[in-house]
């Protein structure tokens, strides 16, 4: 057979990032035999999922390029998800004794399962840690891409040594949850009372008998509201659309100190905040739960890769830049996914691409399928800010078959939708209370939650 005489390379690569992508990304590219150097900024792995109660000295609205704190999460985050649906496809989130049993538990959690994978998998002696990225560009600019070539220069935070490393290959892992997107809003810049983004959002104690706006009704909005509610004097919602989920509007019915209004209009500088209705109140504080943007301050591509709009493009399948690829890719930028399982197929690809054992199609191909793919979004009324969220399983599955991942088991398609519907109705208690058991027992029984024996399983 053919395939089998395919002589496989070995490169030097360099992962940025050892959170979910860059971890998983690790793996596929030590089991394909390439030379692998993971860049950590913190002090662990985790990523977004290390929790950093200290916030202090980070930009308050997050308006610097390079950012002091990564993590976005607060204290009492749960997952949104059922653990069932988040392991990558040969490493099952089990539950463990003595530790949080829950179906949607702490992120405490989900930090421990990466810890799991990470020393699983014998990750670790891979990483660098407390070494923070502050350029990554190309060897000899105007080199076929084939022999392209990166350099990336890092800074170890605690000795501030600067180094230089030469690599073949450079996969950004640097994950989509730390930049905050902030809405324009006249009087912004003037307003003299307390705002912030929710990135440095922890615990509602500091809003204390606050009146207290929160810019948006993200799930994030609405839980960081129902957590503010309880010790706020008023939490004043604005929102895009008034027309919201009837979880929402059960919370909001609940609370005669929960208010939701449209988009604000104004802000003046005595404290008042104007909404498009004519209606205002004078608040203390406004807490912009308004999301994140992509951001990769430290990668020069001479332009080749942008991010416009929160679109980072061009990219093929979210992953490849036409003229860079296979040398530079990303990993982890698709939305509205199963992330784990997605990531997991985004490094199989890359780490074979990189050894030789698959190819990309031409560049005129690649840009024909990011064209199409751009004009089939615009016809649909997906604004730009959107190209990421894919929402589509089927699409998953396709980008699966480029390296033969199997595609996602019905039962987690199905247990995914079940928590969003219950999410969508039963806002403050879907984390506790589920209809799903028969979805649940599928699950548990499958080979997905087996292979690994039944030593920790939940069974």
């Amino acid at each position: 057979m053919v395939s089998e005489t395919v002589q496989t390379q070995s490169k030097n690569v360099c992962v940025i990032g050892a959170g979910p992508s860059g971890l998983v990304a690790a793996r596929e590219l030590k089991k394909e035999g390439h030379k692998v150097v993971v860049l950590e900024q913190n002090h662990d792995v985790g990523g977004q999922w290390l929790y950093a109660a200290n916030v202090e000295g980070e930009d308050a609205l997050g308006r610097k390029p390079f950012l002091k704190v990564h993590s976005s999460i607060y204290e009492s985050l749960r997952l949104t998800s059922p653990r069932e649906i988040m392991g990558f496809s040969d490493f099952p989130f089990l539950v463990k004794k003595g530790r949080d049993m829950r179906r949607f538990p702490s992120h405490t959690e989900l930090l421990l399962y990466l810890k799991d994978f990470c020393e699983y998998f014998g990750l670790r002696e891979l990483i660098r840690f407390n070494t923070r990225v502050d350029h990554v560009g190309m060897l000899d600019y105007g080199v076929c891409s084939n022999d392209l070539k990166w350099i990336a220069r890092s800074i170890d935070k605690k000795s501030e040594k600067v180094v230089e490393e030469v690599f073949d290959a450079v996969v950004v892992a640097t994950g989509h949850y730390s930049q905050p997107r902030l809405p324009s809003i006249q009087g912004m810049d003037t307003w003299k009372r307390k705002q912030m983004h929710s990135h440095i959002y922890r615990t509602p104690e500091p809003f204390n008998n606050e009146v207290v706006v929160v810019v948006g009704n993200s799930l994030s909005g609405q839980d960081i509201s129902i957590e503010l509610v309880e010790v706020a004097k008023e939490v004043h919602m604005s929102s895009r659309s008034l027309n919201i989920s009837e979880g929402l509007s059960k919370v909001i019915c609940k609370h005669a100190n929960f208010y939701l209004h449209p988009q604000i209009e104004t802000l003046q500088e005595d404290g008042r905040v104007t909404f498009l209705d004519g209606s205002s109140i004078i608040a203390d504080s406004i807490l912009y739960c308004t999301g994140y943007s992509y951001a990769f301050p430290f990668l020069d591509t001479k332009g080749m890769v942008v991010v416009d709009d929160d679109r980072v493009g061009p990219l093929y399948e979210h992953t490849f830049p036409p003229s860079l690829a296979p040398s530079l890719s990303f990993i982890g930028i698709p939305r509205k996914i199963i992330g784990f399982p997605f990531f997991e197929s985004q490094a199989i690809w890359i780490a074979q691409l990189l050894s030789g054992k698959k190819v990309l199609p031409s560049w005129e191909e690649m840009m024909k399928s990011i064209k199409d793919f751009y004009h089939s979004r615009e016809a649909a009324g997906i604004p730009k800010h959107c190209t990421h969220e894919i929402a589509n399983f089927e699409y998953c599955d396709k980008y699966g078959e480029n390296v033969g991942f199997p595609h996602t088991e019905e039962w987690r398609k199905q247990l995914c939708l079940s928590a969003i519907i219950n999410a969508d109705v039963n806002l403050e208690t879907y984390r506790d209370l589920w209809d799903d058991h028969e979805l649940l027992q599928e699950a548990l029984q499958s080979p997905h939650f087996t292979q690994l024996g039944l030593a920790d399983s939940p069974l």
